[in-house]
């Protein structure tokens, strides 16, 4: 079985992506390898973060990997959080606060239109392949649901009328901005 480590330290993210693979992978966490300290987050792009998470593990570790980075872009705050999405509040990735941020900004606001875009870093043999996933919907009023997590809570796709929080994982991955990335990501590793 194929070896990947997944450039992240987000348990929820690693549980999805490893649910996501059903077995065709063996996904290692950043654990597994002994990397312990934190990975840079500098780019001003999702694709420049993602693209550094996973050369950074390449470069330093030897793995085949991957990494990603994901942001919410909402119409009417320009794009905004964007690829600030985790700190969008401040330091401290505070899904709380930052969900807080969003619904005070948009309060009064009728254009909910906003969209999760993801994009992962693949690194094999030193060659790196971009995948991107996207999904539309709208920012809610107010958080509904307890599963999942970021901005879950708040998140409505496109076509559905329960928020990424109500929704069972394995129906959430279908549709998901990651799920489809990395849907994209499994199908190439299945032609190389």
């Amino acid at each position: 079985m194929r070896e990947l480590v997944f450039a992240t330290n987000n348990k929820h993210k690693l549980e999805e992506v490893v649910k996501a693979t059903s077995g065709k992978f063996k996904i290692l966490s950043l654990k597994d390898i002994n990397c312990n300290e934190e990975i840079p987050e500098t780019a001003e792009t999702l694709e420049g973060n993602a693209s550094q998470k996973s050369h950074y593990i390449y470069e330093k570790y030897g793995y085949n990997c991957f990494g990603d980075d994901t942001g919410l872009e909402i119409d009417a705050l320009g794009g905004k959080p964007g690829v600030y999405s985790a700190r969008y509040a401040g330091p401290g990735h505070d899904h709380e606060k930052n969900i807080d941020k969003i619904l005070s900004e948009l309060k009064g606001i009728s254009n909910r239109k906003a969209r999760f875009r993801t994009v992962v870093s693949l690194i094999i043999d030193g060659k790196e392949t971009l995948f991107e996933g996207i999904v539309n919907g709208k920012i809610l009023t107010e958080r509904h649901g307890k599963a999942g997590f970021g901005y879950d809570p708040v998140f409505m796709p496109d076509g559905y009328n329960k928020s990424f929080a109500e929704m069972d994982i394995n129906k959430k991955n279908e549709i998901s901005h990651r799920g489809r990335a990395v849907k994209k990501l499994l199908n190439y590793l299945n032609s190389i």
